[in-house]
């Protein structure tokens, strides 16, 4: 009967189907995909961008301005993390750098809205970081280990940015530099995971993480400097002022995708190792 066949023809589609998405949510690639949306990636990365961009200029900016020696803290830091230079760089440098004047007129409310900022901006990525190793909430009197961190990611960029500016002439200075920031950059996003989780995660299960977001934040400069630096000298003339804060806001939404999901996928990697083992 021609009913029965497409019936059964409907009926094996239907199981073909079920059994491809079964093997796709049993691979390690489902895993890792379906994890990724439990913990709303991109929404996670957009309030990282927000919250980075609050916290992190008006804190470089003042350190910088402190330092005798450089008055343009995070817009050295932009220009240096997309890789930018001529004219784009010069947009960065307008919108983001700001006069020694600034230290002095910096008062206490200003202080005060800033640290707030900072440690919802490291509670921020604290909580990524327990999610996505399924681990409880840290202690409400545990907060001075947001502080901590969010002061060593401040002079970890810090020192970052001054170090383009320092070791950026010759083949010697720019390999030196390659690698203290490789170096640097995985200890400090390493010890980063370690310090926020409480310490209630072995060394070597962060491990994997920590490589996954260097390599992600080298691939992540690539990328700005293809298609980020060309959009801010389009957007300046465009839009002036405003189109330069959105490409560095965009590119401050990469930097959080790539530091949420180089922890997730390093959670997965040692996942897949402890599996083997076992």
């Amino acid at each position: 009967m021609p009913g029965a066949g497409a019936g059964s023809a409907y009926r094996a589609c239907v199981v073909a189907h079920r059994s491809r998405r079964a093997r796709w949510h049993d691979s390690a690639a489902g895993r890792l995909w379906q994890h990724g949306s439990d913990l709303e990636l991109l929404h996670r990365s957009m309030g990282f961008a927000a919250l980075g961009l609050v916290t992190l200029a008006p804190l470089l900016i003042v350190v910088a301005a402190a330092a005798p020696f450089q008055e343009r803290g995070f817009a050295l830091w932009v220009i240096d993390g997309m890789s930018l230079s001529g004219r784009p760089a010069e947009a960065v440098r307008e919108v983001f750098s700001a006069p020694r004047i600034v230290l002095s007129a910096t008062s206490a409310f200003s202080v005060l809205v800033l640290a707030l900022f900072g440690v919802a901006f490291a509670a921020s990525v604290q909580n990524g970081y327990e999610r996505i190793w399924e681990v409880a909430a840290g202690p409400w009197h545990a907060v001075w280990r947001q502080v901590v961190w969010l002061a060593a990611l401040t002079g970890y960029l810090f020192a970052e940015a001054q170090s383009g500016a320092l070791l950026r002439a010759g083949l010697v200075g720019s390999a030196l530099r390659i690698t203290l920031t490789l170096f640097f950059g995985l200890l400090f996003f390493w010890w980063g995971q370690h310090f926020l989780l409480g310490e209630r995660k072995s060394w070597w299960a962060l491990l994997p993480g920590a490589l996954a977001t260097v390599v992600g934040l080298v691939g992540l400069r690539w990328f700005s400097y293809l298609v980020f630096s060309p959009l801010i000298v389009n957007n300046a003339v465009t839009y002036g002022a405003v189109g330069t804060v959105l490409v560095v806001q965009s590119w401050l939404i990469g930097v959080g995708f790539v530091v949420f999901g180089g922890a997730l996928l390093g959670r997965h990697v040692h996942d897949a190792w402890e599996r083997r083992e076992r």
